[in-house]
């Protein structure tokens, strides 16, 4: 899908989004020339800046009145980020090697391309308004949640334990190394986070931390086969409601890992606590029953021990991303909305006993 770098620059910043670059990126996909451009910040991402892209056409009406880009970011720590984590390879390895070939529903991508050197990244993609994005802070209903999971199933369900997924570098990027490298991350990262956030938490949700934290590399050791295409940041944040089907973006974070990984990290980050711990058991079972629907053989018994289990991925991801992402307000709430949650969901399922010493 990505136009190749030596035949037009990839931009490194909403101000790149040019009416020049946007029409050279669009004629392929049989659009005219793009006359002005007018770009809107959208969305609450923090590795990237995302923008609407209102647009005026030659001739008039030869292309869709607006698109979303999704750009390097502004801010300077967000950037680190992206490259230190991969994000912005990841987001365009999914559009160019995944995204057309599975049924979840996420949007038409026009273009994609990123530059290893300059940090260029460039993701051009259909405009889903009137669709509005879910709130991390406020949560989601559980009908909201069960159809997040249909459109989680239609991700999982195709490439359930496909070995060739494994020929994909960016997909199956982390080494034998990755477990010790993230324990390592996570312990230096963790005083920072108590001392930035421990104020606003639980005082069993800091403990949890401190005592699972050590355990990090094992937690991740024992994940089991079989593996699928995961998401690895599936929250409210990322899903758009009100047309016909959930839909799902911001593939920054697209691993092979366990698929009921990303089913408890959408129920503990997005349900309001109260809620999840009533209606977790019958979403959870929504969701093997989509999957054996779909072909895929889960048994029950290991469907709700991996949905256990893999409670603790969200605490991991907020911890991290929290300390090295550029800091906002909302961000803080947000970050504690999520280990608040995800630490009681752990506490509650008895979690911790799953995890080998």
């Amino acid at each position: 899908m990505s136009e190749p770098a030596a035949s037009r620059s990839i931009p490194t910043g909403v101000d790149d989004l040019d009416a020049g670059w946007l029409t050279a990126v669009l004629a392929r996909h049989g659009m005219g020339t793009v006359t002005a451009v007018t770009a809107t910040p959208i969305g609450t991402g923090q590795v990237a800046d995302s923008v609407r892209l209102a647009l005026t056409w030659n001739p008039p009406e030869s292309g869709p009145p607006t698109l979303v880009a999704k750009v390097t970011a502004a801010d300077e720590t967000s950037r680190a980020a992206a490259a230190a984590t991969q994000t912005y390879e990841v987001e365009v390895g999914f559009y160019s090697d995944l995204a057309e070939a599975l049924p979840v529903r996420s949007p038409r991508c026009y273009h994609a391309a990123y530059d290893e050197k300059t940090l260029g990244y460039a993701i051009v993609l259909e405009d889903l308004a009137p669709a509005e994005q879910g709130d991390q802070i406020a949560g989601c209903s559980a009908d909201e949640a069960e159809a997040a999971l249909d459109e989680l199933a239609q991700l999982h369900a195709p490439r359930w334990g496909d070995p060739s997924l494994n020929e994909l570098a960016w997909l199956a990027r982390h080494s034998d190394a990755y477990p010790d490298e993230l324990a390592v991350l996570v312990s230096l990262m963790l005083p920072g986070f108590v001392e930035r956030y421990g104020p606003r938490l639980a005082p069993e949700v800091i403990a949890l931390a401190e005592r699972f934290v050590p355990r990090v590399a094992s937690y991740i050791r024992a994940q089991e086969p079989p593996l699928t295409i995961v998401h690895g940041d599936f929250r409210v944040d990322n899903l758009l409601f009100g047309r016909e089907r959930v839909c799902v973006v911001d593939w920054q974070t697209v691993a092979l890992g366990p698929g009921l990984g990303d089913v408890a990290y959408l129920l503990g980050a997005s349900l309001p606590t109260d809620v999840r711990r009533v209606e977790e058991k019958r979403l959870v079972r929504s969701y093997h029953e989509r999957m054996r629907t779909l072909g895929v053989e889960l048994e029950w018994d290991r469907c709700w021990a991996d949905y256990r289990r893999y409670t603790f991925g969200g605490l991991v991801m907020a911890i991290i991303a929290s300390m090295i992402v550029g800091r906002t307000d909302r961000g803080d709430d947000m970050f504690v909305a999520m280990v608040e949650r995800h630490g009681l969901h752990a506490l509650d399922l008895g979690s911790e006993a799953l995890i080998p010493a």
